[in-house]
């Protein structure tokens, strides 16, 4: 007690109670009620000092304890001196007040509510609560450092405190467990000659696969087997290494299980996540495929990529998660951390145009030093591709099937992604597959299974410290200073695997895939395996938010948003052709204006109507072919399409309405351009009415083209296939469009083109628009009507008046129509597959062979399996001979064994080799001499239209 100030301490037991808006707290006694029945109260044991100076009581709180998960008891307090317990009354306990108040108000907030709502904490200045959508990117930044500061080292603490989180009120997290059994995959391909590219073989390919559509003609094409009799496990919390020699099937395996097998493959056998088949529920948003090619748009840049990734995809069931945590949290009285609260509140809240999630890949991946760099491609300059690699899946899928995700990556960093991978798998209950070309040693002992397959067929599954233990029972050991990983791939080669065989005291015989994989049957290994796949999983125990029902993440409000705002974003990034087009209008108008100045141009003949019906038709080309540029730019944006389409991100129509609608102010404005130059510099009618009815007219016939090409671009889906269509299209539509060859001169059989020709019905309109007009309604002589009628009749075109108006309607419903079937097209087309790889009779027969054995064999397999672990010289004594390849003499076992090389090796040297090329001086003249040339012809084409 401290005698000079005459204060003494007085243990009080009371409630204390947050005011909210208030930022006060209401002290109670203990013997007062609580203000309202389940207030957030709590019973705290409180040290009060009471000093009386100046006449006025005064009362300070000191070392006040907050509960956080269960109350504390009060003898830890009372344990420390009087003296000590008010010295330590501070700002930091003031603080830590001021956040326990502020998180017992977020309390009492509903749950839908609670949920948009944290606790934001920064190094400078107080904390505040903030609503989650308004989170800025410094403080996504600031928070992404505060919980994983360092990846390699931060970022396995950061998800085990997540975990913690989640498991401390009894929540399951899904997991998804992937059976595969039976699976044969066959393609059919042209052997031997037939398989050659080749004009005839193009030719005839297209007409007798015509034929065999109509039933009539029997196909030619051989089946070549891929997988045969594949059956496996793919088990959660576990990372499952698949490995094989090109050409073994991995990438048809893994395509096979996310559900993404092409439909010109014969497929049959069952593949089910958690006893569930394909048709149950929807695969391809279940589960996550990684392809091992780069496709992506390169006007964005990696964070602006990920993000529409993560937008389209949504968060899954992780807002229905967060909801029951946060009910079972308040209900159990626990405060969470409120970092990692504000993280995961983040991550569960869709409609946001950038996600923490986002933030948090960029940083356990390294991609934070070129997030806000252009991805490029080809024609921009841009991030490298190992980076570019490094593109993952941001949604909810829990399954991930990644196909040599290495390519292009140097060991440390494939080392990197591989270990962050293999900590999400673990700890928060993931399942993976990932094959890999040659990983490094380290990388390797990341897995925890191999899946090894040769041949279409699996010669071993199961846990990776088992796998050399099987091939040692065959006979073949891995060399110490060789990889694992290496010598898997190599000892089923016909080339490799001698260098292997262990037994030096026995012949070698070449081993086949049939026996490898017969072999495993009768493994330890491959029985567990066996009697695993036996027993049916038990749905019961799936988690009812593993497997996804819904077609898309978001709704389609979201969806909408997202893909305008691509594209948006786009046409910013490509603002460059905007304004290439709307220089070239403007120079165009402008030799449009000299050519037909309105000084030259008179009203008085038929003749001088051919003229403006001259300037008209010119009008239209120009303002038909400003559209043709987006048939390059559709077909650049189609493989990315194509890609997102499949992964279900979007629907086509969702992609095509934005690049559709967000083009309509552009065409205002280059349209604009056109008409405001030229409308009265060329002498047309003088009318404002006429003028703004052209404008409209030009406006239509702009979109159509547009729609037209876009349309005909993703018929093509190629550059060259489109643009041969796009020219025939625009010269049909040319010729058919009424001032070429008029209505009168068109054959009988070719009337249905004219009348199907958007052109005419574009250039009947705004001929009815110009010719019924007061400048052309003077009667000529020896005429009853005026001179406008008299042209149009002369020229095949429909006098009335109605016709403009029939003309708008027409190149209307051909802007639907063509943006309708541009979004079909791009909904039912696939892209071009690659050109088959020729296949010779030989190599057919070889993999026909290994089919036949195996069933030839199954008989003896199923001995194999009943008979149990025999030794190796048991199961080799039980081969045929007809199945071995090749066999060596005794003589040829003493030669030196080692790398096994199918050439001979050679030396060569160069030095001081030098190549340059001189720039010849005539190529400048000769430059100039052509452009000298394309101005006489241009010139030459202007006096013949004049004429």
């Amino acid at each position: 007690m401290n005698s000079k100030k005459g204060i003494a301490p007085v243990q009080v037991s009371c409630y204390v109670e947050p005011v909210v808006g208030l930022g006060h707290v209401l002290v109670l006694p203990l013997s007062s009620p609580p203000p309202c029945e389940g207030a957030m109260s709590r019973k705290l044991n409180t040290t009060i000092a009471l000093d009386w100076i100046g006449g006025r009581k005064k009362m300070e709180t000191g070392d006040v304890i907050r509960a956080s998960s269960a109350r504390l008891s009060s003898s830890n307090i009372w344990r420390n001196n009087p003296i000590e317990v008010f010295s330590r009354s501070s700002r930091g306990n003031e603080e830590d007040d001021e956040d326990a108040l502020k998180w017992a108000a977020l309390e009492k907030l509903p749950t839908y509510l609670r949920i948009q709502r944290g606790i934001l904490t920064e190094a400078e200045g107080p904390t505040r609560e903030i609503d989650i959508k308004s989170l800025g990117w410094i403080e996504r930044r600031n928070l992404i450092e505060r919980l994983v500061k360092i990846a390699e080292e931060d970022n396995e603490k950061f998800l085990l405190k997540l975990k913690e989180r989640i498991d401390r009120v009894g929540l399951d997290l899904p997991t998804i467990e992937v059976r595969f059994d039976h699976l044969n995959i066959e393609a059919e391909a042209y052997v031997g000659g037939r398989a050659l590219p080749t004009i005839f073989n193009f030719c005839a390919n297209i007409f007798e696969g015509f034929l065999n559509f109509l039933h009539i003609l029997p196909s030619r094409k051989k089946p070549l087997p891929i997988l045969h009799d594949v059956s496996g496990i793919i088990k959660p919390r576990r990372m499952t290494l698949l490995l094989g020699p090109p050409s073994s099937g991995k990438t048809t395996l893994l395509l096979t299980l996310a559900g993404k097998l092409g439909k010109d493959l014969k497929f049959s056998g069952k593949v089910t996540y958690n006893g569930h088949g394909m048709e149950e529920f929807v695969p391809q948003r279940t589960s996550a495929y990684i392809s091992q090619y780069d496709l992506h748009i390169g006007e964005m840049t990696v964070r602006e990529t990920l993000s529409f990734s993560a937008r389209c995809q949504g968060v899954g069931p992780r807002y229905e998660m967060l909801a029951e945590l946060a009910r079972r949290e308040k209900s159990a009285n626990i405060k969470p951390d409120p970092d990692l609260d504000l993280y995961m509140k983040a991550a569960s809240l869709e409609g946001q145009e950038t996600n923490v999630v986002t933030d948090y890949i960029l940083k356990i991946l390294g991609l934070e030093v070129c997030a806000d760099t252009l991805v490029g491609d080809e024609m921009l300059r841009g991030i490298s591709g190992g980076q570019k690699k490094r593109e993952m899946m941001v949604g909810p899928a829990r399954a991930f099937f990644m196909d040599e995700i290495s390519t292009g990556l140097d060991s440390s960093t494939t080392f990197q992604i591989v270990n962050s991978l293999r900590q999400s798998i673990h700890i928060l209950n993931g399942t993976a597959v990932i094959s890999l070309l040659q990983p490094a040693p380290e990388t390797y002992q990341l897995f925890d299974d191999i899946t090894l397959l040769s041949d279409g067929q699996i010669i071993y599954q199961g846990p990776r410290e088992n796998v050399l233990e099987f091939f040692e029972h065959m006979g073949f050991k891995c060399p110490e200073r060789k990889g694992v990983a290496d010598f898997l791939q190599e000892v089923t080669s016909k080339n490799d695997q001698e260098q292997y065989w262990a037994d030096k005291d026995e012949p070698y015989i070449f081993v086949t895939v049939n026996e490898f994989a017969e072999a495993f049957q009768s493994f330890h290994i491959g029985r567990k395996l066996g009697d695993e796949l036996a027993t049916p999983f038990d749905k019961s125990k799936s988690h009812p938010a593993a497997l996804t029902t819904k077609k898309y993440g978001v709704n389609t409000k979201q969806l909408l948003k997202a893909c305008f705002w691509r594209e948006y974003l786009l046409m910013k990034r490509n603002s460059f052709i905007y304004i290439f087009k709307m220089v070239q209008l403007f120079v165009a108008a402008f030799v449009t204006m000299t050519l037909f100045l309105r000084t030259e141009m008179h009203r008085n003949t038929v003749t001088d109507g051919g003229i403006y019906l001259g300037a008209m038709f010119f009008t239209m080309i120009m303002i038909m072919f400003n559209g043709f540029s987006e048939l390059s730019m559709s077909i650049m944006k189609l493989p990315v399409f194509y890609k997102q389409r499949d992964l279900l991100f979007y629907p086509a129509w969702a992609y095509s309405l934005p690049t559709w609608i967000l083009k309509i102010p552009i065409t205002f404005l280059e349209v604009g351009v056109w008409v405001f130059m030229t409308y009265y510099v060329i002498g047309y009618d003088p009318n404002i009415e006429r003028f703004l009815k052209q404008y409209f007219l030009l406006l239509c016939v702009n979109q159509m083209a547009s729609a037209l090409f876009r349309f005909i671009g993703a018929l093509g889906r190629n550059i060259i296939v489109a643009n041969t269509f796009g020219s025939f299209a625009l010269l049909t539509v040319l010729v058919l469009g009424g001032f070429i060859i008029s209505r009168d001169d068109v054959k009988k059989w070719w009337l249905w083109g004219y009348w199907f020709s958007p052109m005419m019905y574009g250039q009947n309109a705004i001929a009815v628009n110009e010719f019924l007009g007061k400048s052309w309604s003077h009667i000529p002589p020896n005429s009853n009507e005026s001179l406008g009628v008299t042209f149009m009749k002369s020229r095949g075109l429909f006098p009335q008046a109605y016709w403009y108006w029939i003309g708008v309607g027409a190149t209307i419903g051909y802007v639907f129509l063509f943006n309708f079937l541009f979004a079909v097209a791009l909904k039912y087309l696939d892209p071009f597959g690659k050109p088959q790889s020729v296949l010779s009779e030989e190599a057919l027969a070889d993999k026909t062979a290994y089919k036949t054995g195996d069933s030839v064999e199954l008989s003896s397999r199923e001995k194999s399996f009943e008979r149990g672990n025999e030794s190796r010289r048991s199961t080799i004594s039980s081969r045929t001979l007809s199945a071995r390849v090749g066999s060596f003499s005794e003589a040829s076992q003493t030669r030196k064994r080692g790398m096994i090389l199918p050439f001979e090796p050679h030396s060569i040297t160069f030095d001081e080799i030098r190549y340059a090329v001189d720039m010849p001086q005539v190529l400048l003249f000769t430059t100039l001499y052509i452009f000298v040339y394309l101005v006489n012809i241009i010139n030459l084409h202007c006096k013949i239209i004049r004429k």
